[in-house]
């Protein structure tokens, strides 16, 4: 079995190709596997996108993304805004940014709440919490201590908008989303808490920076825009087709490094959105 090297965000690792000291000592209870109706599989004319569905921060807005992508509602749709240095949106059948599917519209969804299970890493301090990565994803939270005083033994958190987050599009109703969402590209924390970050590119983000863009005066509006020739779950597509990712656990001693090499680079500049937990992908 071979694998193939994939470079996510600001980070990078020589994955059991051309191994580099760092992935030849890492241990194989430093990664886990993504679950395949956890993997949202988006083939385009430029390259295959992989992203990370999380339930556990928007569970309504996966399972509608999985519904629609396993009933084959998204193939062959546009996407029709595209901004470069910020996201690419799609799944809107008329293409202009004001459609859906037939299905009632989802509630926001812009925190959740975080168990210890979710393997929380704390990597910036904050004023007023915890910034951090839990599974592939940004995150803002409260302190674990704050588990210790509430019903459910679980604490506030809210996923941010870093390069990668995949996030459902809505109108002005917070409660409107409903088919279309966006991949982002660059960071924008004027985002968070108002729209639902539901999952992570884990690898392809380079295929969405390469998707045709709009202009910055047509609010991002593309003519003759790329799309998406096929979307499926990886649950959904045959075994022999399917990709398998693996993704770095944060809290492993090789996620460790690779965040203090680059809180080391970066100094003062470093933000939460400047590390991602590497990934293998085979198959597919």
């Amino acid at each position: 079995m071979s694998f193939r090297i994939v470079t996510i965000g600001a980070l990078s690792l020589a994955l059991f190709g051309t191994v580099g000291p760092a992935a030849a000592q890492t241990a194989s209870g430093d990664w886990r596997t993504v679950a395949p109706e956890n993997l949202l599989v988006i083939d385009t004319a430029k390259g295959r996108v992989l992203v990370e569905l999380d339930p556990a921060v928007a569970p309504l807005s996966v399972e509608r993304v999985r519904t629609l992508a396993d009933q084959g509602f998204y193939d062959g749709l546009k996407f029709h805004r595209v901004l470069p240095g910020f996201m690419a949106q799609t799944g809107d059948p008329l293409g202009t940014g004001t459609g859906g599917s037939e299905l009632s519209d989802v509630p926001g969804e812009f925190q959740f709440r975080r168990g210890r299970d979710l393997g929380f890493v704390n990597l910036v301090a904050a004023p007023t919490g915890l910034l951090g990565v839990a599974g592939s994803m940004p995150v803002f939270t409260q302190p674990d201590a704050q588990m210790m005083v509430t019903a459910d033994f679980k604490t506030s958190a809210q996923a941010l908008f870093c390069p990668g987050v995949a996030g459902m599009a809505r109108n002005e109703d917070p409660d409107s989303a409903n088919s279309q969402f966006f991949l982002m590209t660059g960071a924008n924390e004027n985002l968070n808490g108002l729209y639902a970050p539901f999952g992570r590119v884990v690898s392809g983000l380079d295929v969405v920076k390469a998707l045709k863009p709009g202009s910055e005066a047509g609010n991002g509006q593309v003519v003759d825009p790329d799309i998406m020739t096929r979307a499926r779950t990886a649950s959904a597509m045959p075994e022999g087709q399917r990709p398998t990712v693996r993704v770095m656990v944060p809290r492993s001693a090789a996620f460790a490094a690779l965040v203090e090499q680059k809180r080391t680079e970066l100094g003062a500049r470093f933000t939460v959105c400047d590390v991602q937990p590497p990934v293998q992908v085979t198959g597919g």
